[in-house]
């Protein structure tokens, strides 16, 4: 977990980005909007979504440590129907973070559960699924204000640890990089930059200090590199902005592979 983002941050953060959220839709024309960002999907089924997560997880949560997700969440998850109408639809969602934050608040940080995600960077923790549903209603708010036709950047602060938490939690694997080994570099407009490493043990990230005048780049540059605001960094890792949107150093083609890679963990 990003040492600047302590547990009870993470909470306040996911209520925040659910709020925000709730008041994107409620600014929306229709809950018929289209949402450019993720193709097929309205304004509705972004808010079924992002509510049916919310319980989704908090079930997981509340089921304590095991090897596969409970049934009884899948189940749920499966046959969930949400009110039509749409403040009625707002009070469900404002309830579903509630079901969520409290779940998380009564388990604490370090409570174990399952994970889709390998533990080689981000624990199967309650502390783990906390720090993704940051991310989570960080991106779909990004959604929803941009099917309400007013997008906005993410706030700094949670699109600098989404970046970490993007790298630690969607990339890190034990599983070999098919490919030549590599690095690649993310840096922020902030001033903050992450090295992903990719070779025959994986994929793993790491901070490293970020590049000034002074610094003999060249020595130890990174296969690709990107640059751009963290919150753009984060846009472009969700497939939210194309690559075109930064400025990609180094073997751009790299990207692809990246992108392409599935691995078997």
């Amino acid at each position: 977990m990003d040492k600047n983002l302590e547990f009870a941050d993470l909470l306040r953060l996911v209520d925040e980005r659910s709020t925000a959220f709730r008041t994107a839709v409620a600014a929306a024309p229709s809950l018929d909007a289209p949402v450019p960002s993720c193709p097929g999907w309205t304004l509705f089924d972004l808010v079924k979504h992002l509510g049916g997560g919310d319980r989704y997880w908090a079930a997981i949560v509340g089921a304590g440590p095991a090897d596969a997700p409970p049934a009884e969440a899948i189940a749920a998850r499966a046959a969930l129907e949400v009110p039509r109408e749409r403040e009625a639809l707002l009070a469900w969602l404002a309830a579903s973070t509630q079901l969520l934050l409290s779940t998380l608040r009564g388990a604490g940080p370090d409570a174990g559960c399952w994970a889709w995600w390998s533990t080689l960077q981000t624990p199967r923790t309650a502390g783990g699924v906390a720090r993704h549903r940051v991310q989570e209603s960080a991106v779909h708010t990004y959604d929803a204000q941009l099917a309400a036709g007013a997008p906005q950047p993410l706030p700094a602060g949670v699109a600098l640890d989404g970046v970490e938490e993007f790298l630690f939690t969607c990339v890190a694997t034990p599983s070999a990089w098919p490919h030549k080994p590599t690095t690649f570099d993310f840096h922020t407009a902030e001033g903050r930059t992450w090295r992903l490493t990719v070779d025959g043990d994986g994929a793993r990230s790491t901070r490293i200090p970020a590049p000034t005048a002074a610094t003999d780049e060249d020595a130890d540059a990174a296969g690709a590199s990107v640059h751009g605001t963290a919150s753009e960094l984060v846009l472009y890792l969700y497939d939210r902005i194309p690559a075109e949107s930064l400025h990609v150093d180094g073997d751009a083609g790299l990207f692809d592979l990246l992108r392409a890679w599935e691995p078997e963990e």
